[in-house]
């Protein structure tokens, strides 16, 4: 037994005579052997490149009104490489604990609701979108429920439970939702050890200290000045504007599979639509800001450090940044908040007045959307939709504009489809007057029932007896249009429609719809249980009926085209690019042509003479029948499944158009309820300078 305990002593010893042998001869190497080479590097100096950001453009109004422009904040950083391993969801839950005593916002686009029972915060094309995106992320199919997707949430972030491995403390539903909304946005923007996560954007100052006294337990939460977007109008047009955010991993992972990776001082790139962009870069996610992200979105610059030893003994700035250029809009931002105040005045005055109003008449309106055209540029010089929404709190208020209904995220002025209903008739009777269907002076007997069909006897809204084109379109008699639209026939209706933009895109550099026109292969398309297209369908469809649905957009360039003499203008949003100091331009929009109506001045003088009619002594009579100038107008009821619509066009002045526009009123009832709200527009367009927003010093170069 001693003999054992002995050798065992014996060979520690020698273990540890050979590792102290070991270690000095290292030291020996290090210092005598390679002393001096090592004393030599670390004398020697070494260059570390960092890459510089450059500001993102802004985004002006045509007179140079600030709509999107550049700041300095404050963000809130989570970085992995300071994060103690299994500490994430701690140290979320803190911060969020934080962030809600000072009254501040965090990024969270989880398409959940906020409290138990979970569900999905769907109910229009972008949410569904994004419930749709959530599910592909995690891997479920689409008719996962918003059960199964918390389920594979918690599994998958480790929500169960939290606290001691022998007592487990379970998340609360409340504890669970906060932490899913962030951990889900840090997964899809690819956070890691090379890529650090923003938490929040644009702080209080007072908030930063706060978050800063409990960095002992917040490790890997950091505040980093940035430069970030700000939305100095942003109740001015919001969902035209857009907005920007971080690049989702989905988004980088396509990017990478279709042209690889660029590495730029040891940092993966990828290139979207020819420009290079990393992990962390934002781009523009909607509207202006990712229709015009080419022009908006900078080149980065390089600056190299200068190291010896551990000291930065020099900084040199080897490539400046180049700021990104300003998109100059066509919008006009005093003409946009008009048009917003009046469409929301009227609604909210239609919903509040059960006794002009009553049920069934007007009172059920809650949306609407309105679209105004410069005739001779095609220039979208206002694009109003409600309810809208404010740009500069979207983060914040997103779980209840995802949920609100009518929606409050959907652009109703490029993305609604209406029918048009009557404003849809001189459109047919220029067609039927190009093609000599009928002339000016011919007329058709309106008794107040359409009796051509032995079974199908559609109505008229009065009993005009013989009535001419002018007339028809003053009184808006349908058993005109009935007659004048069989004798046309749909495949010439549908040829001219075309050539008006009915069923096309604009050319609007945004997202919009492009609708559709009636014809036997839409009906085969949308109701092929139905009986396949019958004759009298000709008749609904010359009255803006049947499957006929154009945005206000498209109304408002159709009626720039009856105002141009047959001129079909290709629509923009923008105006103009400069630098971003304003002394180069960059691009200037011309006025471009889409397509031309084949028609005679004198047939497009007979429908502005019906439509000065219509302002002057006819259904529009209400509104228009003194106005200082003359205004072509036609009103539209169209009927829907869920109500009456209001829908009314008009251009100004008559007699030398500048511009166009089209309102829309869901289950507005009448046509002419709409009028008030272009007549506001007109006032401020011909009349009004007062109550302008003011562009700032630095842009009064734009201004006209």
């Amino acid at each position: 037994m001693k003999k054992s305990f002995t050798i065992r002593v014996s060979v520690l010893a020698a273990v540890i005579v050979v590792m102290l042998t070991l270690f000095f001869l290292r030291l020996m190497d290090f210092q005598v052997v390679h002393g001096e080479e090592y004393q030599q590097m670390i004398q020697q100096s070494w260059e570390s490149v960092q890459t510089v950001k450059a500001a993102r453009g802004e985004i002006l109004d045509r007179n140079g009104r600030p709509l999107a422009v550049n700041t300095i904040g404050r963000d809130v950083v989570i970085d992995q490489a300071f994060l103690e391993p299994g500490s994430l969801n701690d140290v979320i839950l803190k911060l969020i604990g934080i962030m809600e005593e000072a009254g501040e916002s965090w990024i969270d686009n989880l398409p959940l609701s906020q409290e138990a029972p979970f569900t999905f915060m769907g109910g229009y094309d972008a949410a569904d979108a994004e419930v749709s995106r959530l599910k592909e992320f995690l891997g479920l199919a689409q008719y996962a429920t918003a059960e199964d997707v918390v389920y594979h949430l918690k599994r998958r972030y480790d929500l169960e439970t939290h606290g001691p491995e022998e007592d487990p403390i379970p998340y609360t539903d409340e504890e669970f939702r906060k932490i899913a909304g962030v951990r889900y946005e840090m997964e899809r923007q690819g956070f890691s050890y090379r890529t650090p996560y923003t938490f929040a954007s644009n702080i209080k100052i007072e908030t930063v200290p706060k978050i800063k006294e409990r960095a002992f337990e917040l490790a890997g939460v950091d505040v980093q000045e940035s430069t970030i977007r700000q939305y100095v109008a942003g109740d001015i047009a919001p969902q035209v504007v857009g907005q920007i955010g971080k690049i989702y991993q989905e988004q980088w992972k396509a990017a990478a599979e279709e042209s690889g990776f660029t590495t730029i001082n040891g940092v993966n790139h990828v290139t979207i639509n020819g420009r290079l962009y990393s992990m962390n870069d934002v781009i523009g996610k909607d509207g202006a800001e990712l229709a015009f992200e080419n022009y908006l979105k900078g080149q980065d610059g390089e600056r190299k450090i200068l190291i010896k030893g551990s000291e930065v003994v020099d900084v040199v700035d080897t490539q400046d940044p180049v700021p990104g250029n300003t998109v100059i809009l066509t919008l006009d931002a005093n003409l946009q908040k008009v048009a917003q105040d009046a469409l929301e005045k009227k609604i909210t005055m239609m919903q509040n007045d059960l006794v002009t109003y009553p049920e069934g008449k007007g009172h059920e309106v809650d949306a609407g959307a309105v679209a105004v055209l410069d005739v001779r540029t095609g220039e979208a010089l206002a694009l109003a939709s409600y309810p809208s929404y404010d740009l500069s709190t979207y983060q914040q208020d997103y779980a209840q504009l995802a949920t609100s209904n009518p929606s409050r995220l959907i652009n109703r002025a490029v993305a609604g489809q209406y029918r048009p209903g009557s404003t849809f008739k001189p459109l047919v009777a220029l067609s039927a007057l190009a093609e000599g269907v009928i002339e000016p002076s011919a007329e058709v007997f309106c008794g107040g029932v359409y009796t051509r069909f032995d079974t199908y006897h559609p109505m008229c809204e009065g009993v005009h007896g013989y009535i001419n084109v002018a007339d028809a379109i003053k009184y808006s008699c349908n058993l005109f249009f009935y007659d004048t639209g069989w004798n046309l026939g749909i495949e010439k209706l549908d040829e001219y429609a075309a050539k008006f933009g009915v069923g096309k895109p604009t050319g609007l550099e945004i997202y919009e719809a492009v609708g559709q026109m009636s014809s036997p292969e839409v009906k085969e398309k949308l109701h092929p249980s139905e009986p396949e297209w019958q004759p009298a369908d000709i008749i609904q469809t010359a009255i803006g009926q049947l499957d006929t649905t154009l945005t206000p957009l498209q109304l408002a360039n159709y009626t720039a085209t009856l105002a141009n003499g047959g001129n079909h203008m290709k629509v923009t949003l923008l105006k103009s690019v400069k630098n971003y100091t304003l002394d180069e331009t960059i691009y200037e929009h011309s006025p471009e042509v889409a397509d031309t109506i084949e028609a005679s001045q004198e047939d497009f003088d007979t429908l502005r003479e019906a439509m000065v009619a219509t302002s002057r002594t006819g259904t529009a009579r209400g509104t228009f029948s003194n106005y200082p100038i003359d205004v072509a107008s036609k009103t539209g009821s169209p009927q829907t499944p869920e109500g009456i619509n209001s829908v009314f066009i008009c251009y100004a002045p008559a007699d030398d158009p500048e511009i166009a526009i089209a309102v829309v009123l869901e289950k507005g009832w009448e046509g002419y309820t709409g009028a008030p709200v272009a007549k506001e527009i007109l006032d401020a367009y011909f009349f009004s300078s007062s109550n302008e927003i003011a562009p700032p010093q630095k842009y009064n170069t734009l201004l006209p």
